[in-house]
């Protein structure tokens, strides 16, 4: 504050800026200059714009104020004039931040939204939105910013100044071309040829080809365009590559994942973002295409005998509970296996869903005359790193069955997309609007569909829901406009929907079934067309639905999670391939009720989110599968080329790590989770990590870029030896199986090298890394001291330096459970007693004798001689040593700080064995209770593990 009084209009800097107003310097700067006065003009002109900008800022940050004499009458205090004087200094604090606000304070670039990328944006007026685009080039005149166009930079090395050559070639070429159409039109007209004698013939209009499913045999992918075949040789582009490929990182192109292009994560920072959006506000968007998709069809009683060898045993299925989903209007979502030799070893998650039958049908399979047994057909959705195990599991059990079934490969024929986040329901119902073909001739899962506004978390429907209708083409009403939601309390209507779910009347077969059906979805009309027919009609109104508009059929999936409680659900749309982009377009546009649009999620997002849920991610969380076989073994060879990449003064040594008690060296392989070394298994001759029939690998495919090259990562061993044939020997137990162990009466044992799923959260600190070590808590029996009988020997030396090995403390199982937080009602009063007395002090004695009494308790202190060496007894003075490789139980497979539980948590597997042996010696609050150590270091912290 400079303490001058408020100016008079006109006499202060806003009439200098409005005298030197922006349009004022622009007239100066467009002025004719020639001569020698054009430089000199030019300099003018930018003082000129520099002095009105500083006289602008100036004024801006120019707070004015009045003294405080004038609120003094002789000698006395006017409170009235003192507040006046006050607000007036208020008020114009607030103009001036204002104006600061609007003078032009900071450049274009700094004020673009923060997703955007403002780096760029810098020397670069096309980078900013349109609004700001003027804005940015004055600024970049003034400053004298150099513009970069990528397009208009020389060539600096020989591919580069070839392929600019090359492109300028085929633009002449084009040119050419373009020319000579044009002057062949020209000629046309002139001559009166356009009732000529081939235009009088009848036009021949042919329809494209119906694409091939192949039964029992791998299907092509879809031919891509001439431009982009090259770049699809060994792998498949999703329907919305050319969308994600500007928004988000992809995977290598010489390196796909499962055989697809798939989108890793956004470019922008999304892991907060991706956190509220999926739990808070807003909701999170996959295109998951590469997920694969198997059809099933053939006599009812040979699917059932199919489905019962891939584990779905349960009787629930078969009997009266599973009516609702043999009927088509429940899925089923679990673990498939298959038989090994004297075990079952899973294949993958997958999701199962019949198709209704006709009225007809269900009449025709009542008549018990009826020579022809009922046919049914049925689609299973899985996981593509299992997809050919899969494949050929149930090519292997249809062939067996009699009358004989069939499979058909359906993957690029399905598309999907996964929705989650509390605006899921609203995006869907914003974007999808069910066809129908006159009004009142409504599908009844469409209106059921339409009547889910208010819905925020798609868990709350019926468990394991489905939906079955058309929909209209989304881009006839782009752009989307915001469903009204309302508002108040439950909608009476809509809680008596969810209750009674009413989809079972006039159930009839579903349209993503049927190949005509899907094949007719896909002749969309193009863009363009749609573009005309809008620009012919009144802005902003949607088109009508004419013949050239097929209906899409589509399917909707309700999904919770498997961590239960208030856990977000999720949304799964099943819709033909080539549906799936103009489906993505419109509702990556919608604009949400809460504000802004739906964000784009990766494959991080995927494992992200699953890791905040607690629960594992296939394939990386499931090391006794193929698939988690194959990941593992893919993820120990990039750990390996980091580490090797590493200085050496800058990597962790792993035969040098200090654990305490005088053991050296990390337990087992440190870049991997050793399960090889925890069941002391050993290595066999490397193995084909996918289990490939050679049958369907030596055939001559078009799919066979689904069989992978042994990789390094296959081909490799770690440092204990081991390999593929040692981490097939692991097979996982269910939490059914586990539980069943544990409370049976007669103590069993589990399989052989069994592990179980576990979800870990820290007791206090902590945060785990994946390839972290799992400990279970040492046993009292270790610890206990046995006493000396009368006939014992006198042993001249120290036993305790005469023994083997390492030697623990006998209280570290004590030491590890004094780490458990005291609870929080009597935490505050132990502390206050721990400060006003020191140990073993009676009640109510003097300060005096406290002193004296604290005093001895420290003179008296006995401390070993001679002074044990560093990390004998503990870790550092402060931690506990972890315990001995006999307590090891299991590894991390996904760890870190878990923003809805606001601490570290980690997912993991551990022995099924060792968990048992750990649950009946210590109940279920020690024998839950483990010590997690990352890998290379030597400090573990407690945590507790359950079961997923």
């Amino acid at each position: 504050m400079d303490g001058k009084q408020p100016l008079p209009a006109g006499k202060g800097p806003e009439s200098r800026k409005r005298k030197e107003s922006p349009a004022l310097i622009k007239e100066v700067k467009s002025r004719p200059q020639d001569g020698g006065r054009a430089a000199s003009a030019a300099a003018t002109t930018a003082s000129t714009g520099r002095a009105a900008k500083r006289v602008k800022f100036q004024d801006a940050r120019n707070i004015r104020t009045q003294p405080s004499d004038a609120a003094l009458e002789d000698g006395k205090l006017d409170l009235q004039k003192f507040l006046n004087a006050r607000e007036f200094e208020i008020k114009a604090l607030e103009s001036s931040m204002r104006k600061c606000k609007a003078a032009n304070a900071t450049r274009v670039f700094q004020s673009v939204p923060r997703a955007m990328r403002r780096r760029t944006a810098s020397h670069n007026a096309k980078r900013v939105p349109k609004r700001l685009r003027e804005r940015a080039r004055r600024e970049m005149i003034e400053d004298n910013t150099p513009t970069v166009e990528a397009r208009k930079r020389r060539p600096r090395t020989t591919r580069a100044r070839l392929r600019a050559e090359t492109a300028k070639r085929l633009g002449l070429l084009a040119a050419r071309k373009r020319k000579k159409k044009k002057q062949q039109l020209e000629k046309a007209a002139a001559e009166g040829a356009s009732m000529s004698e081939e235009s009088a013939k009848p036009k021949v209009h042919t329809r494209p080809a119906r694409p091939k499913i192949r039964r029992d045999m791998l299907n092509e992918p879809p031919r891509a365009e001439s431009k982009f075949r090259k770049r699809q040789i060994n792998k498949t582009w999703l329907p919305t590559h050319l969308w994600h490929a500007k928004r988000a990182k992809m995977t290598e192109p010489s390196k796909p994942l499962w055989r697809f292009a798939i989108p890793l994560t956004p470019t922008e920072k999304c892991y907060r973002p991706t956190h509220r959006a999926s739990g808070q506000k807003g909701v999170v968007v996959w295109d998951t295409s590469y997920m694969s998709t198997i059809g099933l069809y053939g006599a009812a009683e040979g699917v059932e005998r199919v489905l019962r060898a891939l584990g779905l045993t349960q009787e629930g299925l078969w009997a009266a509970l599973g009516q609702k989903w043999r009927a088509g209007v429940r899925k089923w979502s679990g673990m498939l296996s298959k038989q090994t030799k004297d075990s079952r070893r899973d294949i993958g998650p997958a999701t199962i869903i019949w198709n209704p039958q006709a009225p007809d049908a269900e009449d025709a399979a009542a008549d018990s005359s009826h020579a022809k047994k009922p046919q049914r057909q049925l689609l299973i959705r899985t996981h593509p790193s299992c997809f050919l195990e899969l494949f050929q599991e149930l090519l292997k059990l249809v062939r067996m069955q009699t009358p004989r079934l069939h499979i058909e490969d359906l993957r690029f024929e399905v598309g999907s997309i996964e929705l989650t986040g509390p605006g899921s329901t609203e995006t869907l119902l914003g974007v999808l609007q069910p066809w129908y073909d006159k009004p009142g001739n409504e599908d009844r899962h469409g209106q059921v569909f339409k009547s889910l506004v208010g819905i925020t978390n798609p868990a709350s429907l019926p468990k394991d829901a489905l939906l079955a209708f058309s929909v209209k083409d989304p881009r006839l009403a782009y752009p989307p406009r915001t469903v009204d939601i309302p508002s108040g309390g439950a909608n009476a209507a809509l809680v008596e929907t969810i209750t009674n779910w009413p989809v079972e009347e006039t159930l009839k077969p579903f349209g993503i079934f049927s190949r005509d059906a899907r094949f007719q979805a896909s002749r969309l009309p193009s863009q363009k067309a749609i573009n005309r027919r809008k620009g012919a009609g009144a802005p902003g109104e949607p088109l009508q639905v004419t013949p050239s508009d097929p209906p899409i059929p589509i399917m909707l999936l309700a999904s919770r999670s498997p961590a239960g409680g208030q856990a977000q659900g999720t949304w799964t749309l099943l819709a033909p391939w080539k549906c799936i982009m103009p489906i993505w377009y419109t509702m990556m546009h919608y604009p949400l009720s809460t504000g802004g649009n739906p964000r784009l999620g990766g494959l991080d997002e995927q494992r992200q989110i699953a890791f905040e849920h607690g629960s594992p991610w296939f394939p990386g969380d499931f090391p006794a599968s193929d698939a988690g076989l194959s990941w593992e073994l893919e993820q120990r060879a990039k750990r390996k080329r980091d580490w090797d990449r590493r200085p050496k003064g800058k990597r962790v040594e792993w035969g040098s790590l200090d654990l305490g008690a005088g053991r050296k060296g990390e337990i087992g392989d440190g870049l991997a989770c050793d399960f090889e070394h925890l069941f002391a298994l050993s290595a066999g001759e490397p193995a084909n990590p996918q289990g490939i029939d050679s049958s369907i690998a030596d055939a001559p495919e078009p799919m066979d870029i689904d069989l992978p090259e042994p990789s390094e990562g296959t081909q490799a061993r770690s440092k204990t030896g081991s390999s593929a044939p040692a981490l097939r020997l692991i097979q996982r137990l269910t939490k059914e199986a586990f539980a069943s162990l544990l409370t049976s009466s007669d103590p069993g044992k589990p399989p052989a090298n069994s592990i179980v799923a576990i979800n870990l959260t820290f007791v206090t600190r902590g945060v785990a890394n994946t390839c972290a070590r799992i400990y279970r808590l040492p046993s009292r029996k270790k610890s206990r001291i046995a006493e000396p009988s009368e006939d014992a020997e006198v042993l001249a030396t120290d036993p305790v330096s005469t023994s083997p090995g390492p030697l623990l403390p006998p209280d570290l199982r004590d030491q590890w459970l004094r780490k458990l937080p005291s609870p929080s009602s009597d935490r505050g009063r132990r502390a206050r007693a721990r400060l006003a007395a020191p140990p073993h002090a009676p009640p109510g004695i003097d300060m005096e004798t406290r002193k004296k009494l604290l005093a001895q308790s420290l003179v008296g202190t006995e401390l070993p001689y001679p002074r044990p060496p560093a990390n004998q007894l503990d870790i550092g003075g402060h931690h506990p040593l972890c315990p001995g490789e006999e307590d090891l139980i299991g590894f991390v497979t996904t760890g870190a700080f878990s923003l809805s539980e606001g601490r570290g948590t980690a997912v993991g597997s551990i022995s099924a064995q060792r968990a048992l042996e750990a649950l009946r010696e210590g109940g279920a609050r020690e024998g839950k209770l483990c010590i997690v150590r990352n890998a290379g270091e030597s400090v573990g912290w407690l945590a507790r593990w359950e079961l997923v």
